[in-house]
């Protein structure tokens, strides 16, 4: 079947080279295309999803009603993908390369059969091809700040246009409906998100007179809810952007005789704290860096205390098999990170520290209802996105991430926990 590069029913502006270097290039190589092309079809066979080239022609046969993939410019997106397996799917779509109606339906396919996509016989090829994270992004104490700013301080105005008005960026909990499913509405995530920070907080048994240490301090809501229980809270932050905001949100609401908020390495941190709460901040850590993560959670923890975190988990095959592998979300959305399996938190705490996994509590259906408000208020409001500066193909990239993610919890590749960690020859 004759490939036709002309693009069609989309048109993305041209990139600015400096900011896209690899957005903006297309890489030559015509065999990799070509293994590309082929590997797609016989995706699109197995999964039954309808690729469309341009002109209306279909890659391979599919069914009526079967997610849609399409092709703006195939010569482009099989030479993309060829050079850079999911580095380059992703550097595709942000291109205008390929595009869906629905896009996070085709990705949750995708994203069902991830691990397969690749043949068996072909899997052994994978350390010849794929990138290996570079080592400025590794997790040490001068790396994690540049990390961290990268997503973090992008700008606050950017966050505030999609999420609710607590400023919470983690997954909210919902109530269930009828059928058990989290009933998500944007009237309802204030509330869903301060039901998640109450239970993490009951999880740590956060109260009046609780010392509290937060690592990762968002934009503050959590160090808010625990001032008001009477708590006193010292939160540490990465980022320049969410301390000042942070700062002004808790002295706004009365608590900043209650509230310390720190720019600070977690491994700089100092105190004794009977309780210690995280929310999605281990994914940031890196392999690593969690005996260390753990390890200042085991130091500073006061005897009878409890660690209540949030983590994003995948199954540790899967963390196995890509721990080494430089992805399309290290690269632009979130440097560095990784994240962990439940098993591994298990091994680390036992080798490491004198922690010990006392509850978990996962949740996934929440996050991917949490991410497809987010989602579409991003893309409601992608005019005032722009208006802050951010051009279209930071605005694209930001939409594959954030469907990319919703798909990653709406076919259980991932999930999100609540983690009660406790010492183990303490009992409470």
């Amino acid at each position: 079947m004759t490939q036709v590069s002309t693009r069609t029913a989309l048109v993305v502006p041209a990139a600015d080279a400096r900011r896209w270097p690899d957005v903006v290039a297309v890489p030559h190589g015509p065999l990799r295309a070509r293994v590309a092309r082929l590997l797609l079809r016989r995706v699109a066979r197995r999964l039954a999803i309808r690729v469309e080239l341009p002109g209306g022609r279909l890659l391979a046969p599919a069914p009526a009603g079967a997610e849609v993939l399409r092709l703006h410019d195939p010569d482009a997106f099989f030479s993309r993908v060829g050079a850079g397996g999911l580095i380059g799917f992703g550097e595709s779509y942000q291109a205008g390369d390929w595009d869906s109606p629905d896009l996070v339906g085709v990705l949750t396919v995708l994203a069902r059969s991830l691990p397969s996509l690749v043949p068996a016989r072909l899997q052994h090829l994978r350390r010849w091809y794929a990138a290996r994270q570079p080592e400025e992004q590794n997790g040490t104490p001068e790396n994690a700040r540049r990390n961290i700013a990268a997503h973090y301080d992008l700008s606050n105005e950017l966050f505030a246009l999609f999420l609710d008005p607590t400023m919470t960026y983690s997954s909210a909990v919902f109530e269930p409906g009828p059928t058990g499913e989290p009933v998500a509405r944007p009237e309802l995530l204030v509330a869903a998100q301060h039901r998640k920070i109450d239970r993490l907080l009951d999880l740590a048994g956060v109260g009046a007179g609780t010392r509290l240490l937060e690592i990762g301090t968002g934009w503050g809501e959590l160090a808010l809810r625990a001032a008001a229980r009477g708590a006193d809270v010292v939160t540490l932050t990465l980022s320049t952007e969410q301390q000042a905001l942070a700062r002004q949100r808790i002295a706004a609401a009365g608590h900043a005789d209650r509230v310390d908020v720190r720019l600070c390495d977690y491994r700089a941190a100092t105190g004794e704290y009977d309780a210690i709460v995280s929310v999605e901040m281990v994914e940031a850590v890196g392999r690593a860096y969690w005996p260390a993560y753990f390890g200042v959670l085991d130091r500073l923890l006061a005897p009878g205390g409890r660690v209540a975190l949030q983590a994003i988990t995948m199954p540790h095959e899967r963390m196995l098999a890509t721990e080494a592998t430089f992805t399309w979300i290290q690269k632009y959305i979130f440097p560095g990170g990784l994240l962990p399996s439940v098993e591994a938190v298990e091994q680390t705490l036992a080798a490491h520290t004198g922690l010990r996994l006392a509850h978990r509590q996962s949740f996934g259906a929440h996050y991917a209802e949490t991410l497809r408000l987010w989602r579409e208020r991003f893309a409601a409001r992608g005019a005032e996105v722009a208006a802050l500066g951010f051009d279209q193909v930071f605005r694209r990239m930001w939409t594959l991430y954030l469907g990319y993610s919703e798909a990653g919890f709406r076919s259980g590749y991932l999930d999100v926990q609540h983690l009660l960690l406790t010492r183990q020859d303490e009992v409470r």
